[in-house]
Parts: C-alpha cells; structure tokens; sequence
C-alpha cells in the first residue's frame, strides 16, 4: 500500500490536521485516510497515524485496507493478540491478500518465532506484486537466525528484482563479511556492475572488500571508479583517502580528505585522518591543528582525544598530554584506555598516588592486559602498600595464570609480609618457568637477595 502524494494528497494531510486544532470532525473517504495514514507512518508520527487510524475505524469500520493499518499499529504498539484475532478475521475475508501474511509474519518477528515468520512470508511471496520487498523481508529474517547464507540469497532475489534497492545490495556484502567470502563478494559485485556500470555504491563496496584483503591498488581503482560515478560520494573520498595512506601517499590522502569539507559538514573522521597524514609528513602544526579539530567536532570520538595525547607524549610534553586527558575524562568517564593513559602519564610525571588511581579505574572498567596489573604492582610497591600490592597480582593471576613476571612480583610481595610459605611457592613456580626473570626480584626487592633461603632456591633452578 504505497502512494505517490500529489496536491490533493496533501491537501487532504492539511485538511486532517487542520480538523485536529479545531477539533471538528470531518469526512474522509477510505482512500484520502489510507494516504494520511501512509504518510504519517512514512515519517514516523506514530501519534497522528493513531489519531488518523482511529477517526478512519469510525468512519469506515469495513475497510480491509484501514483494517490492516490498525492492525499494523497494534503490532507496533506490542498489541499481539489483539492484532492477531483481527488479522484473523480479515484472513476470512481476503484469504490471498499478502499483506495479512506479512502483518502476522511481523508477529512471529516480533516474539523471536523468526522460523515461522519465515513460513508465512514464504506464503506471502506467492500472493503479493511486490515480490521484492518481501525477499527483503525474509532476508531480515535469516539475519536475526544468523542464518547467513539463506539472508544473502534472499537479498540476491530482492536485489535481482529491483536494483535501485541498496539496502538489499548492502545487506548482501554484510553477509559475505560475516562469511569472510571476500572473494565471492568481489565477483557478485563485479556481476552486479556488468548490468549497472555507473553504480557508485557498488564501486565503493568492491573498493572496501579490495581493501580488507589488502590489495590496495585495486581497491584504488574501484573508489577512483565510484567518484567518476558520482563526483560528489564523500564516502568514496574518505575511502580512498585511506587507501593512499596505507600506500604512503600522504600529500595524495590528503587532498582527498580536504575535497569531503567542501562537499559536505566536515566530519570528525575527516579531521583526524587529515591530522594522522599531517603528523606522518612531519607537519607537527597542521597535525596538532587537526586533532583539536577533531574533539572540537565531535568531543565523545576517543581516537581524537588518544590523538592528541600521544602526539604530546611523543614530543615528551607529559603536563599537556596530562591536561588533554583529564580533558577526555571529563567528557567520557568510563573510557578505560582515557585512564590507562592518565596513569601512564601520570608515572612518567612522579605523581604515583595518581598513576596508581588511574590503573585501578583502568581495571575496573574492563582494561584486563598484563601491563596494566604490572604497572599497578609497581606503583603501589612504590607507595609501600604491599598488601595492596598482593591483593592486585592475585586478582591479575585470574586472568593470567602462572604469568612468570606476576609470579616473581608476588612472591617478593609475600616475603616482605612475611609470609614464606605462599611466598616460596610462588617463587619456584615463577623459578621453574623463566629462571632469568628474576631480574625481576633484583630490581624490585634487592633486599631479599640477602635471604639464604632465597639465594638458595635461586641457585637450585639456575
């Protein structure tokens, strides 16, 4: 049920509304409501298709095609068997109507029966015109069985039938991703390009599937292939714009990502890009210029914060990357790589309370690498607070058992608690895997290479 609107269309869109502020109640014939209400659904006023939907019941209780918009809605609104029993009765009545199917098929969709869904769309497909619309529809529902293979092929049939349909065609090149057919994807698409030649968003997908297997001159040539198609696809800029880096043709990327500010807003991506080949040029001013530009146009993109962080890190300015991260953090708390920075730099900088806060948030928001628990150990070693110290390895051990340089750490940790026993048994654990790590002990517990016991054991595994 879909209309072009033309004048009268609108027309009667005003006239309905205009019905709603002066709460008079006018006439609609059941095509004039069947136009409203598509168009309120079209642009999801989900309140003004009810209102309409409602006003057309009244008016026109037997309309099969009102009918099937109020049971649209009532699926909609979550209204599954309410819906159900009136798409019952107007089975009765128009047994081969497609819509009824598809509307039940919604149901099961609906309630995860996406088997039985499939079933009545099947049914469907062999009542309706639209044919391709409802492969569509039965592609969908594979994807939510992850039923790759079956989605694709149900998009190919959409897609064969209607090529103007990009959602189909994208939804074919997720299912070969997911299916790692890189190469199948490359020759449907090449297929696909034999009957639409000038097709830019073919061109781009076949550029990005050239790009994951790291053929990058043919992934080139597709993107260069979607820009002569359409002059003004940013994506295909942006696209090739990577592709030129990865081939080390900065001053080339560039340009590129400079010609997507002026075809349309300016994108975080855009900056960032445009900073990362600034800073690969050595143009540390125009490197750093981009990167602020970059948080300045979207403040919650951490690549941009982590940017600018690292080019101060790298110049060994730590007070200003310290200050952009705590920057970061104030906008996105509960980013774990913003804390493992702070706490890096903060070390750098001496201050160890800090550093050892910012490892611990780091951990608590799910940064779970071996460095981490390491640095952590260490600062709080250096802060004297050896329990904490044991407490943390233990907890890090969880993850990585037996991990040799966690053992020697602990271990020293356990002998100056004076606790031998869990400390000798971490020890000739720590020993027996890597004996040249204990390094490790020299560094930081050089006090307990004085213990006999110690020296000892050390001996015995060496």
């Amino acid at each position: 049920m879909e209309f072009d609107l033309n004048n009268d269309d609108y027309l009667s869109i005003e006239k309905f509304e205009l019905m709603l502020k002066t709460n008079e109640v006018g006439f609609f014939d059941s095509d004039e409501f069947e136009q409203i209400i598509e168009h309120y659904l079209d642009h999801g006023k989900m309140a003004l298709a009810r209102k309409a939907i409602h006003l057309a019941m009244n008016q026109h209780p037997s309309s099969v095609n009102l009918r099937l918009f109020h049971a649209e809605m009532l699926v909609f609104d979550d209204k599954f068997d309410l819906a159900q029993n009136l798409l019952d009765d107007l089975q009765e009545l128009q047994p081969n109507n497609s819509e009824i199917f598809i509307q039940k098929a919604n149901i099961f969709s609906k309630t995860e029966q996406h088997e039985k869904a499939i079933e009545l769309l099947q049914i469907a497909l062999d009542l309706t015109d639209d044919r391709a619309d409802v492969y569509n529809l039965i592609g969908m529902e594979f994807l939510f069985i992850e039923d790759y293979s079956s989605a694709k092929l149900n998009f190919m049939q959409c897609l064969e039938l209607d090529d103007t349909d990009y959602s189909a065609l994208y939804n074919i090149i997720y299912c070969f991703d997911f299916l790692q057919e890189h190469q199948q994807a490359i020759d449907f698409l090449n297929m696909f390009l034999d009957k639409n030649p000038y097709s830019e968003v073919a061109w781009h997908q076949v550029g990005k599937q050239y790009f994951d297997l790291k053929m990058y001159e043919k992934s080139l040539a597709a993107f260069e292939f979607a820009i002569i198609s359409d002059e003004h696809f940013v994506g295909a800029y942006l696209e090739k714009g990577k592709v030129l880096e990865k081939l080390g043709r900065y001053n080339e990327a560039i340009e590129n990502y400079q010609i997507t500010l002026t075809l349309d807003d300016p994108t975080s991506f855009a900056y960032l890009r445009l900073g990362k080949c600034f800073n690969k040029l050595g143009n540390d001013e125009q490197a750093i210029r981009y990167f602020k530009k970059t948080v300045n146009e979207d403040p919650l993109l951490d690549k941009g914060w982590l940017a600018i962080v690292d080019y101060y890190s790298k110049n060994l300015n730590y007070p200003k990357a310290l200050n952009y991260i705590e920057k970061a953090i104030d906008v996105d708390g509960e980013n774990a790589m913003f804390w493992t920075r702070y706490a890096d730099l903060n070390r750098k900088l001496n201050f160890f309370e800090e550093a050892e806060y910012g490892y611990r948030r780091a951990i608590e928001l799910g940064n779970y690498e071996k460095k981490t628990w390491l640095s952590r150990a260490d600062i709080l070693l250096a802060l004297g607070e050896t329990e904490a110290v044991v407490s943390n390895l233990n907890h890090g051990l969880e993850f990585y058992p037996q991990e040799v340089e966690m053992e020697y750490r602990i271990a020293g940790a356990y002998y100056k608690l004076n606790q031998p026993v869990k400390a000798r048994f971490h020890l000739q654990n720590a020993l027996k895997q890597d004996p040249e790590f204990v390094i490790i002990l020299e560094e930081l517990y050089p006090e307990l290479l004085k213990k006999e016991e110690i020296v000892k054991l050390i001996k015995r595994h060496s």
